[in-house]
C-alpha cells in the first residue's frame, strides 16, 4: 500500500500533472524548432522549414504552425542535421543551424528570423539558438564527440570522464567492482545504465553489463532530476549512450593506447584499480588497440558502423610468504574484448529500421599475491574472473506528419564467474604461525559464484500531434532469468596452525610456488578454533525478475512561449511479489514540467514528479543464498510470529528455502576432522552465525519525489550559462533488520574517561582489555546480548535472523553553476561547473544495517559519497591548426570518515555483543565509536588536474593524430574523491582521537601515450 506521505506527494503532483514522458525510445530522437520574428518576438507562423541530414540522403520540408513551431519525430541519431528557412516575402533567409541529436531526446533549435527588408537587397539572417533546452525541464548534461575526443580519458573508459559533468563524482562503492560513479551522492548500483535508450544494467548488482568503450561513444547523457515518464526504473539518475552510425562517407579509425607504468609513472604507497576496480600494484601496465569503421552498404539507405577494442594488463604481484620458504612474483594478465555493431536501414522516407550488436569478454586474472609485503595468497588459490556480456537490439520508427512511432526489441545475456579456480578443486588451506599470524593460503579460492542472466526486453511508443498538443503512449517490458551457482567450499577450508618445526620442513621442501593444500594437510597439523568448514549444498538457483512500465504523455503548447508537459508512468516489479505480502501494483507516478522561453536565447524550467525504482535482484538471491528450512530454524521462526515480530498470518514456506549452507564442526586436528562427505550428517543441527529469510512484510518498490527549478541562457553563438536547483527524497530503500536483535546497548559514556582508555591500553591482550571494558560498562558480551534476544539459539538455528527491509530514506539537495563555451570560430573553449550539495541518508547499501539493535533513528547522516562542493573545470586550447590541449581539474571537498572501535582499547570491535553480519564485508557498517555519530568526520579537499595533447597531422588521405596524457599532473596525495571500495577507503577511522591512518589514496601521476589514424 502507499504510505501517506507518498499519497500526499503523489495527489499534489496530480493536481498539476497525469504525467510526463518524452520522444524516442531505442536510437530515434526529435527535433522541436520554434521560429521567431527577430524584431517583435512574435511567432513565425506558416514558414516552411528545411530540415536535411545529407549523411544519409534524408531532406523534409515543413511548415511552422500558429504557434511558429516545428515539431519532427521518430529521427535517426545518424549524422548531423541542418535546419535552415530559405528567403521569402515575408523574411529573410535563415544561417543554417547544425544539430546532433541524442537518443531518447527532442533537442530544440529557435530561429529567430528577419523580416525582409524592402530597402535593402541582401539581408542577413540572424544565428539560430541550440544550447537552450526549450522543451522540457531535464536536468541533465552530456559529453559530445569533440569533448570525449579531447579530453584525457584513462583507458578509453567513457565512465571515468563522467565526473566532468555536475551532479556526478566518483563513488566510494561497496565491493571492487562496484560502479565507478555516482549520482546525486546516491550509491551506484541506482543508476540506470542504458544504450540508445536500452537496457544496459547488470541486474544481479548493477552496473553496465558492457562497458561501452569510447569508439562505440557518439554522446554520452547523465540525467539527474525532471526527466522524462520515457525513462524509469531508478528513484535516482541515469546514463545514456547514443551509439555511433555510418553514413554516405566513410569515416573511422585505427588507434593504440599504452600506459607504460612505472618508473615513468609516480611512486606510490597505495595500490591503483584497473578498469574493473580491482587493485593492482606498481608494475601495473595497460596495452590498447583497436580500430573503427562506418559507412554507407547502400548510399542514402543502408550504412553501417563497426568498432573492436582490445586491452590487455599487466600485473606484477608479489607472493611474500618467507615462513614457508617462498618470495616470488607471479604475473597477472587482464584482457577485454569489445565488439560493437550498428546497422541502419532506411525502408522508405517514413520508416527506418536498425540493429545493433555489442559482445563483451572481460577477464580479470588473480593470479595470487599481492601488491605490497605480507601478501600470502600462493597461485594454487588464485582466480580468474569472468564479465561476459551480450546485447542485441532490432529497432524500427516511423515519422509522419501527424503519427509517429517507434519499437524495439534486445536480448542480453551477461555471466558473471566472480572466482573461477586456476587450479583443480579440492580444498582451501590457510597456514598459521605459531603467533597467529597467516602465513601462507593454498589450494582452492574458498568459494563458488557463478551467475548467469538472460535479459529480454521491449519498448513500443506511438505520438500523435493533435493541434497544440502532443500525446504520446508508451509501453516497456522487461524479463530477466537468473541462474546463481554459488556457495563456500564442499571440499572443505582449513585454517590451520603450524608449529616451527613444521614450517621449517615445508620451507625446505622446495616446493616453493607449488606448495599444495595436501602438502600441508599431510603434517596434521592443528586446527583453529571455528578453523574448518564445508559447504553442504553447492547448488545452482535462482528465480525470473519481470518489469513492467507503461506512460502516457500530453506535450501541450500553450503559448509560442511556455510549454507543459503532463504524464504519468506506472511500474510494476515482479520481485516485490517475492515476500509475504504480493506484489507493490501501486506505482503510479505522475510527473509534470513547465518550460517558458522569455526571448530567443533563455528558458526558465520547472519539474516535479514521482519516480519509481526496482529492487536489486540481489537483495531476493541473498535471501535465498543465506536461507534454510533446517527444523531449527522454522521453530525459530515460528517463536518469531507468536511474538509478533514476523506477522502472525506469515506462510514460512514462502519465506524460506534451502539456499547453501556452510558448516563449521569443532576439531582439533586435520585427523580428527570428519571428512567432508561426513560433515553432511550435521546439515540438521548447525547453527548459523546469520540466516536470510524473504521478508514476510513483503517488498515495496523504491521511489523519490524531485523537484527543480532553473534558468538557461545563451549569452552568445558559443557561450551557455544556466542554474539549477533540485530535490529529491527517496523512500523504500533497501536495508537490513535482524528479526532476532538483542535489547539496545549503550555504552557508559561516562567512564570513558582519558584515564580509562589509558589504563585500557596498557592490558596484556584484548581478553583482559574486553574485560576491563565490559566492568567499565564500555562493551557487552556476546553471550549477554544473546540473552536478550527474542528467541534464543538452537540446534539448526541461527544467531541473528534478517531480511531485507525497503524502509530506507535519503534526501538531496543542490545548487548548480554552469557556464559551457563551444569552440565556435575561437582558439578556446570550456565547461566550467559548480555543485553545491548535500545527500543524508539512513542507508548506504542493501547490506546496511544499524548499528545497534535496528536503531535507525540514529543512523540518519551524510552519505558515503556526500560532498558540499564539487568545481570540476575543464578548458581547451587550439593554438595551431591540428593541436589541442586540455587542462580538467576536479576538486572536491572531502567524503564523511565513519569513526570505529579501537579494539587495542576495548578488546574488540562489536561493543554491543551483537556480532558480524554477512554485510560487514561489504559496507564496513561496524559499531561506531561510543557518543560518535555516523559519518560524523570529514576527510580533506582532494584536487586533481589532468592533462591531454592531441596532434593530428595529414596522412593518408586521412590524419594521424598523436596522443599524450597525465593524469594527476601535480602527483596530489587524495585521500578522497576517487573510486574505491568502503571497506579499503580512508572513510573508516577509529574514533577517541586516534591517528588518522591512510589506508588508500587517489591514483598518482599516470602517463598514456596512443596514436591513431583517423579517416
Amino acid at each position: 500500500m502507499l504510505s501517506f506521505p507518498r499519497i500526499a506527494a503523489a495527489s499534489s503532483i496530480a493536481a498539476l500533472a497525469f504525467g510526463l514522458a518524452h520522444p524516442a525510445l531505442a536510437q530515434q530522437a526529435g527535433i522541436r524548432i520554434a521560429l521567431v520574428d527577430a524584431e517583435s518576438g512574435a511567432p513565425a507562423a506558416d514558414v516552411a522549414v528545411t530540415v536535411e541530414n545529407s549523411g544519409i540522403g534524408y531532406k523534409r520540408v515543413l511548415r511552422s504552425d500558429a504557434q511558429g513551431m516545428v515539431q519532427l519525430d521518430g529521427l535517426s541519431t545518424a549524422g548531423d542535421y541542418r535546419v535552415s528557412v530559405e528567403a521569402s516575402a515575408a523574411y529573410s533567409a535563415s544561417t543554417p543551424v547544425s544539430v546532433s541529436l541524442r537518443s531518447n531526446f527532442a533537442s530544440s533549435v529557435t530561429l529567430p528570423l528577419s523580416p525582409t527588408s524592402t530597402a535593402a537587397i541582401v539581408v542577413t539572417g540572424k544565428r539560430g539558438i541550440t544550447g537552450v533546452n526549450t522543451v522540457n525541464a531535464e536536468v541533465s548534461a552530456s559529453l559530445k564527440p569533440a569533448e570525449l575526443a579531447a579530453l584525457p580519458i584513462e583507458g578509453r573508459d567513457v565512465i571515468g570522464a563522467l565526473v566532468r559533468l555536475p551532479n556526478v563524482v566518483a563513488s566510494t562503492g561497496f565491493f571492487p567492482e562496484s560502479p565507478g560513479i555516482s549520482i546525486n551522492g546516491s550509491n551506484g548500483l541506482d543508476t540506470n545504465y542504458l544504450v540508445d535508450g536500452l537496457d544496459n544494467n547488470e541486474n544481479f548488482l548493477g552496473g553496465p553489463k558492457f562497458p561501452v568503450p569510447l569508439g562505440f561513444t557518439r554522446d554520452v547523457t547523465v540525467l539527474a532530476n525532471s526527466y522524462s515518464v520515457a525513462y524509469g526504473r531508478t528513484p535516482n539518475g541515469i546514463v545514456n549512450y547514443t551509439s555511433p552510425s555510418g553514413s554516405n562517407d566513410f569515416h573511422g579509425e585505427v588507434y593504440t593506447l599504452v600506459r607504460p607504468g612505472r618508473p615513468l609513472d609516480s611512486a606510490s604507497a597505495y595500490p591503483r584499480r584497473d578498469l574493473t576496480g580491482n587493485p593492482v600494484g606498481e608494475s601495473f601496465e595497460r596495452y590498447q588497440a583497436g580500430g573503427s569503421i562506418g559507412g554507407p552498404i547502400v548510399r542514402d539507405k543502408t550504412f553501417f558502423y563497426a568498432n573492436f577494442e582490445y586491452t590487455r594488463d599487466r600485473n606484477l604481484q608479489v607472493v611474500d610468504a618467507p615462513a614457508l620458504g617462498t618470495v616470488a612474483n607471479v604475473s597477472g594478465r587482464n584482457q577485454a574484448y569489445l565488439g560493437s555493431i550498428r546497422i541502419d536501414h532506411r525502408l522508405t522516407e517514413d520508416w527506418t529500421l536498425g540493429l545493433r550488436a555489442n559482445i563483451g569478454r572481460v577477464t580479470v586474472d588473480r593470479p595470487g599475491g599481492g601488491l605490497g609485503g605480507g601478501n600470502v595468497t600462493f597461485p594454487s588459490a588464485g582466480s580468474d574472473q569472468d564479465r561476459f556480456s551480450t546485447l542485441i537490439a532490432a529497432t524500427a520508427s516511423y515519422s509522419g506528419d501527424e503519427w509517429s512511432y517507434d519499437g524495439a526489441v534486445q536480448y542480453s545475456s551477461f555471466r558473471w564467474n566472480y572466482g573461477k579456480p586456476k587450479g583443480p578443486a579440492g580444498p582451501q588451506v590457510a597456514i598459521r604461525d605459531p603467533s597467529g599470524l597467516t602465513v601462507g593460503v593454498v589450494g582452492h579460492p574458498g568459494y563458488v559464484f557463478n551467475d548467469f542472466e538472460r535479459t529480454w526486453q521491449t519498448t513500443q511508443r506511438l505520438q500523435r500531434k493533435l493541434g497544440n498538443h502532443k500525446l504520446s503512449l508508451g509501453a516497456d517490458l522487461i524479463h530477466s532469468r537468473f541462474a546463481l551457482l554459488g556457495g563456500g567450499n564442499p571440499d572443505g577450508n582449513y585454517t590451520v596452525d603450524l608449529t616451527s618445526a613444521q614450517l621449517a620442513g615445508l620451507a625446505s621442501s622446495g616446493k616453493g610456488l607449488g606448495l599444495t593444500a595436501q602438502d600441508v594437510l599431510a603434517l596434521n597439523p592443528a586446527i583453529a578454533p571455528g578453523g574448518y568448514s564445508v559447504e553442504l549444498r553447492p547448488q545452482s538457483f535462482g528465480t525470473g525478475q519481470t518489469l513492467v512500465a507503461a506512460y502516457v504523455e500530453d506535450e501541450w503548447q500553450l503559448s509560442p512561449k511556455l510549454t507543459a508537459t503532463l504524464g504519468l508512468r506506472w511500474d510494476y516489479d515482479s520481485l516485490t511479489a517475492k515476500g509475504g505480502k504480493g506484489g507493490d501494483y501501486n506505482n503510479f507516478a505522475p510527473r509534470f514540467s513547465l518550460n517558458y522561453r522569455p526571448d530567443s536565447r533563455s528558458a526558465l524550467r520547472f519539474g516535479a514528479g514521482i519516480f519509481t525504482g526496482k529492487l536489486t535482484y540481489s537483495v531476493i538471491s541473498d535471501a535465498l543464498q543465506r536461507n534454510t528450512t533446517s527444523p531449527g530454524f522454522l521453530a525459530q521462526l515460528n517463536q518469531l510470529k507468536a511474538a509478533g515480530i514476523i506477522p502472525k498470518d506469515s506462510d514460512l514456506a514462502k519465506v524460506t528455502f534451502d539456499g547453501n549452507l556452510t558448516v563449521s564442526p569443532n576439531c582439533t586436528t586435520v585427523s580428527a576432522c570428519p571428512t567432508p562427505a561426513q560433515v553432511q550428517a550435521l546439515r540438521g543441527t548447525a547453527t548459523l552465525g546469520e540466516g536470510r529469510i524473504l521478508n514476510p512484510a513483503g517488498y515495496q518498490s523504491p521511489w523519490s519525489l524531485q523537484l527543480s527549478g532553473g534558468y538557461q541562457f545563451q549569452a552568445s553563438d558559443t557561450l551557455t550559462l544556466s542554474i539549477d536547483a533540485i530535490y529529491s527524497r527517496t523512500h523504500n530503500l533497501a536495508r537490513l533488520r535482524d528479526l532476532n536483535a538483542p535489547a539496545p546497548f549503550t555504552p557508559n559514556l561516562a567512564n570513558l574517561t582519558d584515564a580509562n582508555i589509558a589504563l585500557l591500553r596498557n592490558q596484556p591482550d584484548n581478553a583482559a582489555r574486553f574485560a576491563l571494558a565490559q566492568s567499565l560498562g564500555l562493551v557487552r558480551s556476546q553471550a549477554a546480548a544473546d540473552a536478550t534476544r527474542p528467541v534464543a539459539l538452537i540446534a539448526g538455528g541461527a544467531r541473528q535472523i534478517t531480511v531485507s527491509e525497503t524502509a530506507g530514506t535519503a534526501e538531496y539537495k543542490a545548487l548548480i553553476l554552469q557556464a559551457n563555451k563551444a569552440r565556435g570560430s575561437d582558439f578556446y573553449a570550456f565547461r566550467l561547473s559548480y555543485t553545491l550539495s548535500s545527500l543524508k541518508n539512513n542507508t548506504d547499501d542493501i547490506n546496511f544495517r544499524a548499528s545497534n539493535s535496528n536503531d535507525f533513528s540514529t543512523e540518519w547522516g551524510p552519505s558515503a559519497n556526500d560532498r558540499r562542493h564539487v568545481i570540476s573545470a575543464v578548458g581547451y586550447l587550439y593554438p595551431l591548426e591540428g593541436l589541442t590541449f586540455t587542462m580538467a581539474g576536479l576538486f572536491q571537498s572531502g567524503q564523511p570518515v565513519n569513526l570505529v572501535p579501537d579494539a587495542r582499547i576495548f578488546g574488540t570491535q562489536d561493543l554491543n555483543g551483537d556480532g558480524a553480519s554477512f554485510g560487514e564485508n561489504y559496507v564496513g557498517n561496524s559499531d561506531r565509536y561510543p557518543g560518535a555519530k555516523r559519518n560524523s568526520a570529514r576527510l580533506p579537499w582532494s584536487a586533481t588536474v589532468d592533462l591531454g595533447l592531441r596532434y593530428a597531422l595529414p596522412a593518408f588521405a586521412g590524419k594521424l593524430e598523436l596522443s599524450a596524457d597525465v593524469f594527476n599532473l601535480f602527483n596530489a596525495n587524495n585521500q578522497s574523491g576517487f573510486a574505491n571500495a568502503a571497506t579499503t577507503s580512508n572513510q573508516i577511522q577509529f574514533g577517541g582521537g586516534a591517528p588518522f591512518v591512510q589506508r588508500n589514496a587517489g591514483p598518482p601521476r599516470q602517463f598514456q601515450f596512443g596514436a591513431a589514424w583517423k579517416f
